[in-house]
């Protein structure tokens, strides 16, 4: 892809040309409307061969009119901008539902015909453009991945400028134009999104231009920015950073020429202050002010152009107009009358030929190649530079501890810490075009080494005192998850890499923006023109079980039942439990494309289990024995089913691996002739169904490792529910017992943290002395049981006395003991008392 980013400078020498004449920018508007209506209404007779028929409606009518004609007119007037200017521009569209508009365009553009042949530029390809749309086995009525030229879904609002800003990022020479609908404006995340030129360097990114769409209303009540006086919203934008330019017409029958010559004007003087603010930055200015942006307010009637008046109500202006105006043209003769007249108002017989064809003065108005918004490549084109990721050996850390205990495992160290160093070495290996995304978390993190090599991207104001802030960094973070979350995906969404890290409990506030881009994923799958995205990555960290200081409000695991639901081809999640797995699976995450990957890896200080290869080779598996951890006599790596233990402990996530492995080594201590198996799972959709996950283990493969009859315990860092969940078809699902967070949280220390929620070690001994049969009934353990409980209460009461865990937890380090159980004989029960 690199190649076609670099020839727009050719093209625009070439396309460059004497001004576009006005009328010729009404005609394409006026083109660009017949084909929105034809899409909402019309069955066949797209070219009015003859007067319109109740047959030629669509029996269902689905569609939004409302914003169309408003996006058509910023669509038209943005090519003359090109084909005057050759300056390559892509189309945000943000109002809901805006695809008629998105797709009349790329049609009379000829994209559309170019990517689906079926749709031919004529009188025949019109047919099946208007009966494909929100049809069944059609077009969706948004602007969606099967649109041309679009990188924003749609189907719900407030996401739009983000995209904007995050396409903006290292294109430079690129203007991105977003239309803003003055419903969305109301959301939050649009919101957030007036500061993202805080991050916007003009020299080394492209230009961002809102383009506030103000026609008044939404589904059936005014817009809050249409109703406030025109003091209070120039006042507003300028607070934002910007400097606005009002266009306003098309009220009262007013001559839509006066709304052209403002609107062609406004883009100009955009326009020149982008390349303005370009030459400024590199002569300096840059270093110490922050630019102002122009804007553009578009301030035009809800459905303009369309029926004024229907069954006596005013509908041209109010929020009748939103969706279809005449609701019931096949039932009623009036509306088809009405319908008749309305698409007949833009003089079709001008517009296209006897064939159909649009008329042959429109190419005048017709950027060429990929300087047309709806072929961009940098909407359509895929991954930019495919990544040369580092290696991970040189960051990798031994686990074996200094004084030589744990058997060569057990070293304390901090997996993000470590994941962080090598994530530096990335960055400084792609310093334009991978970044590094979070809510004011990096450092809290643990990922400050990427400092190293790079720093925030800051636009706005510099103190003295201010640290790793710059012009030119390539790390960005504000408090708005949704903003990072929105301008990652645009960065990707154009063709780049990054990474979003957020504390755990927070990413759920872009639940509903991960489900948008996981569909865009899911239906780009199958659009063979669309280039592959370079995957969304989460680092989730600060997690669940390390908020104990944090409390309730930070403890929730439940983003990963959101993530599990969508396309088993789309989302991955992943539980690293060291600083050497996280490393393999970070390399693995971003040597990803069309994914969603969910890392979830803590970032306080704590035991460390396989080294660097074990590491590399544990999440290629992505589920594994660790028979140093257990005591199964005989166990064969190569042949797991060859050995049936008395009980398998397995586990998912760095804190439930530790309460895990101190669990196993608590029963072989007292309860040496049991035999305990401990499993680690890094890829949690080893679990599933192979028919339900393309990473599922086949069946035969799991039973190996998890046995068909043995009780198995799983400590799991999330709600146990989803484990259930992803195991349901298993053969020893009726064995499994899951403990993970039951919603039990407070300010605490980490160990009663677990022992709120029975996923401490104690309860995971307890939990095999109870479910392994006739276990609990021989001699001497119940003693031994007494023993455990004893101990989780006394380390509660030392944590509620003296504020901190006890040391024989804190203290606690892996031992591996002898390794080798005698075997329990669960079949043939106890032989004799356990030790």
């Amino acid at each position: 892809m690199g190649g076609a980013h670099a020839r727009h400078d050719d093209e625009a020498s070439g396309a460059a040309a004497a001004s576009v004449p006005l009328e010729l920018v009404d005609t394409w508007w006026r083109a660009a409307n017949y084909l929105s209506v034809g899409q909402i209404y019309l069955l066949r007779n797209a070219l009015l061969d003859g007067p319109l028929r109740a047959d030629d409606i669509k029996p269902r009518l689905l569609g939004h009119w409302g914003t169309s004609p408003g996006l058509n007119l910023v669509y038209a007037h943005l090519n003359r901008v090109i084909v005057e200017r050759g300056t390559p521009t892509i189309y945000v569209c943000g109002p809901g539902h805006g695809g008629p508009a998105m797709v009349a365009n790329a049609w009379l553009d000829g994209t559309y015909s170019e990517l689906f042949p079926k749709v031919t530029l004529d009188g025949e390809g019109l047919e099946r453009l208007f009966r494909q749309f929100s049809f069944p086995g059609g077009i969706p009525s948004h602007a969606a991945p099967e649109t041309p030229g679009s990188i924003n879904e749609g189907g719900e609002l407030g996401y739009s400028l983000m995209h904007a800003y995050g396409a903006a990022l290292d294109n430079p020479g690129l203007v991105v134009a977003c239309v803003i609908g003055d419903g969305e404006a109301e959301t939050g995340p649009l919101n957030a999104s007036w500061r993202g030129h805080t991050f916007l360097n003009p020299t080394t990114d492209g230009a961002v231009l809102p383009i506030l769409h103000l026609n008044g209303f939404k589904i059936a009540n005014p817009t809050l920015l249409a109703r406030i006086p025109e003091s209070e919203l120039v006042a507003f934008l300028r607070g934002n950073g910007y400097e606005p330019t009002i266009v306003s017409g098309g009220f009262d029958g007013e001559d839509p020429m006066i709304v052209h010559a403002q609107l062609a004007s406004a883009l100009d003087m955009a326009y020149d202050r982008f390349a303005d603010m370009r030459a400024d930055a590199a002569a300096g200015a840059f270093a110490k002010d922050a630019p102002r942006w122009p804007c553009i307010v578009l301030r035009t009637p809800k459905g303009w152009t369309g029926p004024r008046v229907v069954d006596g109500v005013q509908v041209e202006g109010t929020f009748h107009s939103h969706q279809v105006p005449l609701a019931e043209v096949r039932e009623n003769s009036e509306h088809l009358a009405q319908l008749d007249t309305w698409l007949r108002s833009y003089r079709p017989d001008e517009l296209f030929g006897d064939d159909g064809r649009p008329s042959a003065e429109l190419d005048a108005l017709r950027p060429r190649g990929e300087l047309r918004m709806s072929a961009s490549p940098h909407a359509n084109g895929g991954i930019r530079r495919p990544l040369d990721l580092p290696g991970t050996a040189e960051f990798g850390i031994d686990p074996a501890p200094a004084d030589g205990t744990g058997g060569g495992r057990g070293a304390i160290g901090e997996a993000t810490r470590v994941a962080g160093s090598w994530l530096a070495a990335l960055m400084r290996e792609h310093p334009d075009d991978v970044r590094l995304f979070g809510p004011d978390e990096v450092l809290s993190n643990r990922l400050g080494a990427v400092f190293d090599v790079t720093e925030r991207a800051w636009a706005a104001q510099l103190h003295p005192l201010d640290e790793h802030l710059a012009r030119e960094g390539r790390v960005i973070e504000a408090l708005s998850e949704h903003l990072m979350q929105g301008m990652l995906e645009g960065y990707l969404l154009t063709g780049r890499h990054g990474l979003l890290t957020s504390y755990e409990a927070f990413i759920h506030i872009v639940d509903s923006m991960f489900n948008q881009h996981a569909k865009w994923l899911d239906a780009a799958r199958d659009i063979d023109w669309r280039g592959d995205i370079p995957s969304l990555n989460y680092l989730l960290s600060s997690h669940v079980w390390r908020q104990d200081h944090n409390g309730f409000s930070h403890q929730d695991p439940g983003f990963l039942n959101v993530v599990v639901n969508k396309k088993a081809e789309v989302v991955r999640v992943y539980l690293p439990p060291d600083a050497n797995t996280l490393l393999a699976t970070m390399r693995h995450v971003f040597d990803t494309h069309n994914r969603v990957n969910v890392v979830v890896a803590g970032k306080q200080p704590q035991q460390q289990w396989l080294d660097h290869d074990e590491a590399v080779a544990h999440v290629e598996a992505g589920v594994g024995v660790w028979p140093w951890a257990g005591n199964e006599p005989g166990f064969d790596p190569a042949d797991p089913a060859a050995s049936v233990p008395d009980v398998v402990i397995a586990c998912a996530g760095d804190v439930p691996t530790v309460e895990a492995i101190a669990a196993a080594q608590l029963l072989r201590e007292r309860m040496p002739q049991l035999t305990v198996r401990v499993v680690n799972v890094v890829d949690l959709m080893r679990l599933q169904d192979p028919r339900e996950h393309p990473h599922g283990l086949p069946d035969l493969e799991f039973d190996a490792i998890f046995t068909r009859s043995s009780p198995l315990l799983f400590a799991f860092h999330g709600y146990p529910t989803l484990i259930h969940q992803l195991t349901y078809r298993r053969t020893n699902h009726d064995n499994l017992h899951v403990r993970g967070f039951n919603e039990r949280g407070t300010t605490t220390t980490p160990f009663d943290m677990l022992h709120l929620n029975d996923l401490d070690r104690y309860r995971l001994a307890l939990d095999v002395v109870h479910r392994v049969p006739g276990l609990a009934e021989r001699p001497g353990v119940a003693e031994i049981a007494d023993e455990w409980h004893a101990a989780r209460a006394e380390a509660r009461a030392h944590a509620y006395e003296h504020g901190e865990d006890p040391e024989w937890i804190t203290g606690w380090r892996f031992d591996p003991g002898t390794g080798a159980g005698a075997g329990f004989g669960v079949a043939d029960g106890p032989a004799g008392p356990l030790e």
